[in-house]
């Protein structure tokens, strides 16, 4: 297959001629421009190349870099210990950044994403990507604009680890760079990175970030308004912007030094606008006739970056038209030799060779939460005294910061305040200014820069204030946080513990922002961990068991606290002070260990599996159920991911009926999930499962129509055993 680019190169090379005498040495040596010509037309044949092996069947990715070549002088202009979060159309970039560092072969590497050869170095034949470990490439996978959160995150960390005294994988005058479309500055993911790096900048922390736009005009069929990049960010608010010409080679390197040393000098963000073209369509499947005339497509080939920097190199003499043409042919051969070797190559052949990243991590995370930290270790002193759900998770807190120097805790209003419900307050007081820390009011934020901070070296607590307002940001989990261990192979790790709370029944606040019942978003993300306490005790020591999943093994942990249980004192009667309980001193034999269950009774007649509130309307419930002379045992599930099934299906047949109590929504809620367990596991009893209705939580006693109660738990429990 022939591309008309390919051949409008090839035929206006022909024609160029040599100038010599008349152009400026400028910024780049001779051999520093024919280095970067040989990443460009390397990054030219790999898109020629995707684009055949998809025509024949053997690959399966086309989205290239072709107009985007002169990001390879962006790479040239920074150094190979700068960590880069690069955009799909970064080939150059990457071939560059090669360059720099020996002892890989981008050619090969690019390829092997390109058939999903299980050799490929980064992603391991699981998406085709462009990461290198050798190269402080972070891998990223094309969702929009997803990955500048975490490069946000990634240059505050640089400068936050040295003032811990943590040991971080970048210099200390590093900078972060950052590339992404034109069309991906309109998403609110980018909106609100950009915003957050001003922002921080604006108020003189240090965030070594380059940003850079590469703006071809268009984004798959869809035109960007002229100058509407310009318009946002030439002169926005702690912000500097650098503008080039990505066709000009030279000019793109002077330029990117320029933006580099002052990013380095100021330790502040910049925004590099880089104008470029879009040649051969957004990808392989992408009809650019249907959108695009002829002649505008056309129009756009005197600007091909690839075909620029060829004309320049002949025009000074540094090589003749016929040395081009056979520089470019030698690389065309080379990749194709390539091409072909890699095709023979293996690919993933099994759900088992495809998820081991995922299975090995949360293997290696169950181990950390099986050998938890002893007292000497944590710190941590004896006391008797019964806490309430939040003071225990203050203390283990407390104690994690104490114990973890690179741990850092932050969120909306959890320094002075110490959060909405006092969960954090004294924290800050204990470890200081520079630990735990309010941040603006964007979860997409807050994400981010656990994000970033987890791959630099620090281990991130983030707070999410209410659990509705972690959809506003769920792809930071989905897309970024749970995904980096499967496409590097495990290579980088962004181990964090996401606080968050959340659940129903909290009464005389809020609606359904602060009343929400809804993780079925969270609980399909394959190798998260998803803690939910409920008693005092288990919070603490299920928080050291993520911690510790997290330090160890890269563990991504969502830790639900429900806010409803907070300050709860009582179980059966008011001034029992049932719901207290001493705090576990770490290596008091407490089992927390991650996909363990904890068992209340034990009775024969009837199993209660729950968790969350659901654990203290259940045992309230089998105080009832034993006046009448039936015996419950009742299964706090702790982890809903992944699922205590052994303790779950154990339980269950030693009674032989199993009610399901789940306080979230019917429809997607985590008794779906129980239920199909249970019958997996062989449990072959009466079953039964109440639940939340399909509802949003409204306002005031209203709430109390849609959530469960003890009142329906209690009848289909009597229903279950035969008791009317």
């Amino acid at each position: 297959m022939v591309e008309p680019v390919d051949t409008y190169f090839l035929e206006t090379i022909a024609g160029a001629t040599a100038h010599p005498g008349h152009h400026e040495r400028g910024p780049l040596d001779d051999q520093l421009r024919l280095d970067l010509f040989d990443a460009q037309v390397g990054s030219r044949h790999l898109d020629l190349a995707a684009r055949r092996l998809r025509a024949d069947g053997k690959g399966f990715y086309t989205i290239g870099s072709s107009g985007h070549e002169g990001n390879a002088a962006v790479a040239a202009a920074l150094r190979p210990t700068d960590p880069a979060l690069l955009h799909y159309r970064s080939g150059g970039f990457f071939l560059a950044r090669a360059q720099q560092v020996p002892g890989s072969d981008p050619l090969r590497d690019v390829l092997l994403g390109v058939v999903a050869a299980t050799t490929e170095p980064i992603a391991g034949g699981r998406h085709k990507v462009f990461g290198r470990h050798d190269l402080n490439i972070i891998p990223q996978t094309s969702t929009i604009a997803s990955h500048l959160p975490r490069a946000v995150g990634v240059a505050f960390s640089i400068a936050r680890t040295r003032k811990l005294g943590v040991a971080c994988p970048w210099p200390a005058d590093a900078l972060a760079v950052c590339s992404f479309g034109d069309a991906s500055v309109n998403h609110s993911t980018a909106v609100g990175a950009i915003n957050t790096a001003a922002h921080t900048g604006y108020q003189g922390v240090p965030l070594p970030l380059l940003f850079v736009c590469e703006d071809n005009g268009i984004g798959i069929s869809v035109k960007s308004p002229p100058g509407w990049v310009a318009a946002n960010y030439a002169h926005r608010t702690g912000l500097a912007y650098f503008s080039a010409d990505g066709s000009d080679l030279a000019e793109t390197y002077a330029v990117t030094d320029a933006a580099a040393q002052w990013v380095r000098t100021e330790r502040r963000p910049a925004f590099l606008h880089l104008r470029t073209v879009r040649l051969m369509a957004h990808a392989g499947s992408d009809y650019e006739q249907a959108y695009r005339s002829p002649r505008e497509i056309a129009a756009d080939y005197d600007r091909d970056p690839v075909l620029c920097t060829a004309l320049d190199l002949v025009q000074r003499g540094l090589l003749t038209a016929d040395e081009v043409v056979q520089r470019y042919q030698a690389k065309r051969a080379r990749v194709l030799e390539l091409a072909a070797e890699v095709i023979e190559l293996d690919q993933l052949d099994s759900a088992e060779t495809v998820m081991r990243p995922l299975r090995v991590a949360l293997d290696d995370a169950v181990t950390a939460s099986s050998h938890p930290p002893t007292g000497a270790e944590t710190g941590a002193q004896a006391d008797d005294t019964p806490l309430t759900l939040a003071l225990s998770i203050n203390r283990a807190l407390a104690e994690v910061l104490e114990s973890h120097p690179e741990a850092v805790l932050f969120g909306e209003d959890v320094a002075g305040k110490g959060g909405v419900y006092g969960v954090t307050r004294g924290l800050q007081a204990k470890v200081g200014r520079a630990r735990v820390f309010d941040t603006l009011l964007d979860e997409q934020a807050i994400l981010g820069l656990a994000l970033g901070a987890g791959v630099s070296g620090l281990l991130p607590i983030p707070e999410i204030q209410y659990l509705a307002y972690i959809h506003n940001a769920a792809d930071q989990i989905r897309g970024e946080a749970a995904s980096l261990q499967f496409f590097s192979d495990r290579q980088y790790r962004n181990p964090m513990v996401v606080r968050i709370a959340g659940y129903g029944y909290q009464k005389g606040f809020g609606g359904h922002f602060h009343n929400d019942n809804s993780i079925a978003a969270l609980r399909d993300i394959p190798g998260v961990v998803i803690a939910s306490p409920a008693r005092p005790d288990d919070a603490a020591a299920m928080l050291r068991s993520c911690v510790e999943a997290a330090s160890t093994a890269g563990a991504v942990c969502l830790f639900l606290e429900p806010i409803a249980l907070y300050h709860t004192r009582d179980l059966h009667k008011d001034g029992d002070d049932g719901w207290l309980a001493r705090y576990p001193d770490p290596g008091s034999g407490c089992d927390a260990r991650i996909g363990r269950a904890r068992v209340y009774g034990h009775g024969t007649d009837l199993t209660l599996l729950t968790y969350g509130n659901g654990l203290r309307m259940s045992l309230r419930v089998a105080r009832r159920l034993q006046r009448r002379g039936i015996g419950c045992r009742t299964v706090d599930l702790r982890w809903l991911s992944p699922l205590p099934v052994d303790d779950m299906v154990r339980a269950a047949n030693a009674t032989g009926r199993a009610l399901i109590v789940d306080e979230t929504r019917r429809s997607g809620g985590v008794g779906e999930s129980v239920l199909a367990e249970l019958l997996d596991g062989g449990f072959g009893g009466r079953i039964a499962r109440v639940s939340s209705q399909d509802s949003f939580i409204p306002l005031g006693d209203a709430a109390r129509h849609v959530l469960l109660d003890e009142d329906t738990i209690a009848a289909a429990a009597l229903d279950l055993v035969g008791h009317r």
